[in-house]
């Protein structure tokens, strides 16, 4: 455990340990770019299970966060999208798992509003919808009728970035910055994995995304094993 807060690496063995059968895991990453392989594949290996997985989608059955979907460690998702990962959708047909849907927007919103403390954002997509409106509290401002989305939190979060000093503070590489940036705040316990680890003050506060105060270890990324992904 990490008990320096000034210096919060650690090793996958002590990630792997914030993470039990039955967690809320919120995850970066958008098709696999931007998700932590080292985590994900630590978590196939634990065998954790019944786990519900907040994301922007199922990334491919090989690929990101669609390993751990795949392989059945997943009991529910709350996602934006499955198209890329047919496992997904069969696991779905067969009622093996519980999927809510989200627009990537409002799921962005929903995702950021937890990390933010909001109760709530209000949203007028799909008010016309019955499937989309059902159960959802409608509230009325200014004479427009908007749903309220609930806020998203996580037991742990689980991000990517390209570059982190020992307190955490994060600089993500291009597009697999995504939807890392709030996932790292909405999550109780946060772990990032990153490719480069620099001593305090080397990195540009000018580049840095995510500070350090919302990351709680960090773990050196091990890469993707590309022979394992398509195994």
């Amino acid at each position: 455990m990490v008990e320096n807060s000034f210096d919060k690496i650690a090793n996958i063995d002590e990630a792997l340990s914030q993470i039990n059968d039955g967690a809320t895991i919120m995850f970066g990453g958008f098709g696999g770019i931007g998700s932590p392989p080292t985590i994900i594949e630590g978590m196939i290996n634990k065998n954790v299970q019944n786990l519900t997985l907040i994301g922007n989608d199922t990334g491919f059955p090989n690929i990101g966060i669609g390993k751990l979907v795949s392989r059945g460690h997943a009991s529910k998702l709350i996602v934006s999208h499955i198209g890329s990962n047919p496992v997904a959708g069969q696991l779905m047909t067969e009622g093996k798992l519980q999927i809510e849907f989200s627009p990537q927007g409002t799921l962005a919103e929903r995702i950021r509003a937890g990390g933010v403390g909001l109760g709530g954002v209000l949203i007028d997509v799909g008010i016309d919808n019955d499937i989309v409106s059902n159960g959802k509290e409608k509230i009325v401002v200014d004479g427009k009728e908007y749903l309220l989305e609930l806020p998203l939190t996580a037991d742990v979060s689980i991000v990517y970035a390209k570059k982190s000093d020992p307190f955490g503070n994060l600089i993500f590489d291009k597009s697999a910055r995504n939807m890392n940036p709030l996932v790292a705040m909405a999550g109780k316990y946060t772990i990032a994995e990153v490719e480069e680890i620099v001593p305090l003050s080397e990195l540009d506060p000018e580049q840095i995304i995510t500070p350090g105060i919302y990351v709680d270890m960090i773990v050196q990324s091990k890469g993707v094993n590309w022979k394992w992904v398509w195994e």
